[in-house]
């Protein structure tokens, strides 16, 4: 079809799961999936059925890019031929079913998958057609369900939506990402004694400004000062600018002759 020189260069990573559509409708949302199947680290792709025939080149117009997880994916007769060569197999099913079988969440899903195919198993992740689902023959053929745990109010999501939400919580099973750091660009986190460096010009700048003068209060409100800057992690680059702030303004006080007496 039309991605083979084209799109962002992605593999397979590892042992991932497979995604198996299951008598998709529209080309657009095939194209979406692989998009957010790329997003997640997933690659691999089947079709079970799709009702417009494959390929079909709007799938690769709404990829964005994902186009080898569209080159490579493949076509099946049935969700039995599908699954095949798995060895564990599970199906999304938004609503309850008169079916006896293990519900996991996406991410309880995500972290047991994660397990299996460090055993060099293979995986499978199902998702049934836009507009009713996977029926029970479909589901018949999968060993547990996933439910993702969404208001319950309003839980309707669109396929890609629906295979983003599994591909996140795949790819988060193993990120090493902290969950909060600081952007620094160009300069770094200040040390202890560049911050006490800087503390110290201001006070003594207060000092001679007269702002410290109430002396019963003066310990207390140079705890308040420390307070302020300790509570964030301050960069050297903001120090520095501070330091200068602090300079102009003494500078300035001096110049217009606003200098406390001895």
């Amino acid at each position: 079809m039309t991605g083979k020189d084209g799109g962002a260069d992605l593999h397979p990573i590892g042992n991932s799961p497979v995604v198996i559509l299951v008598r998709p409708q529209l080309a657009d949302n095939i194209g979406a999936v692989a998009r957010a199947m790329a997003n997640g680290g997933l690659y691999h792709l089947r079709l079970v059925a799709p009702r417009d025939g494959w390929p079909q080149e709007k799938a690769w117009r709404t990829a964005s890019g994902a186009d080898r997880l569209l080159d490579d994916c493949t076509v099946h007769e049935d969700v039995a031929s599908a699954v095949a060569d798995l060895h564990h197999v599970y199906a999304t099913c938004p609503r309850p079913r008169h079916i006896i079988k293990p519900v996991l969440t996406a991410r309880g899903a995500a972290a047991e998958a994660r397990l299996i195919c460090a055993r060099e198993l293979r995986v499978g992740l199902m998702f049934g057609p836009e507009r009713a689902g996977l029926d029970n023959d479909d589901m018949a053929c999968c060993d547990a369900l996933i439910r993702y745990p969404l208001n319950p109010d309003f839980m309707s999501l669109n396929l890609a939506q629906a295979v983003l939400v599994m591909a996140y919580e795949w790819w988060m099973a193993e990120d090493q990402t902290v969950a909060r750091t600081l952007m620094t660009n160009e300069t770094r986190i200040a040390t202890k004694g560049e911050l006490e460096n800087f503390l110290g010009h201001l006070t003594h700048e207060l000092d001679e400004c007269g702002f410290l003068k109430n002396l019963p209060k003066r310990p207390g409100m140079v705890r308040n000062i420390r307070h302020l800057f300790q509570r964030g992690e301050v960069t050297e680059q903001e120090l520095r600018t501070l330091h200068g702030i602090v300079t102009e303004l003494a500078l300035g006080r001096r110049l217009r002759g606003r200098v406390e007496p001895p």
